[in-house]
């Protein structure tokens, strides 16, 4: 299934995979994340794919394959910084006009191809998350709480030096 927006291709599921099937119910769900600048001025959303439902079926793909013996942290992590360096090379010699918000100028295939990376990073992550025993939305709920106080609206904006700047 492809999704656009305003006749472009926005993203695939066939990038997220298996894992996409299940919906979960009474889980944190991806649409509770703060929405980016960019994302709400293309009135973009995510699906309604929870976190949790990702974390079972990618258990139970494991588990189906029998792969649990090799989901260690330290693999897992290797994997992880593998599928970045693929997601890098889709952006890798692109100027910043080449690679501007919504990737206008993107096609479909080149945008289909992010997907499935970004896809990998993000299903890795999670898988990470699993065997280390962290509750990853809420980690990244912290974490975005430390950063609220660490760089304060109304003393950062429009700056990116790091938070000892503001301190």
């Amino acid at each position: 299934t492809l999704f656009t927006f305003e006749g472009t291709f926005v993203f695939s599921y066939e990038g997220i995979c298996y894992a996409c099937r299940i919906l979960g119910a009474n889980a944190l769900m991806l649409t509770q994340a703060t929405s980016s600048r960019m994302s709400s001025q293309m009135n973009f959303t995510f699906s309604d794919i929870s976190v949790e439902a990702l974390r079972m079926e990618l258990s139970s793909f494991a588990s189906e394959r029998d792969w649990h013996k090799f989901h260690t942290p330290r693999n897992l992590l290797l994997a992880l910084v593998g599928e970045v360096g693929e997601l890098s090379e889709l952006f890798q010699w692109r100027s910043d006009a080449g690679a501007k918000p919504g990737l206008l100028d993107w096609q479909r295939s080149e945008k289909s191809e992010l997907g499935d990376e970004i896809a990998d990073v993000f299903l890795y992550l999670i898988r990470l998350s699993d065997v280390c025993g962290i509750d990853l939305p809420r980690a990244a709920g912290e974490k975005l709480e430390k950063n609220r106080s660490k760089y304060p609206a109304e003393r950062c904006h429009g700056s990116s030096a790091k938070y000892t700047a503001y301190e």
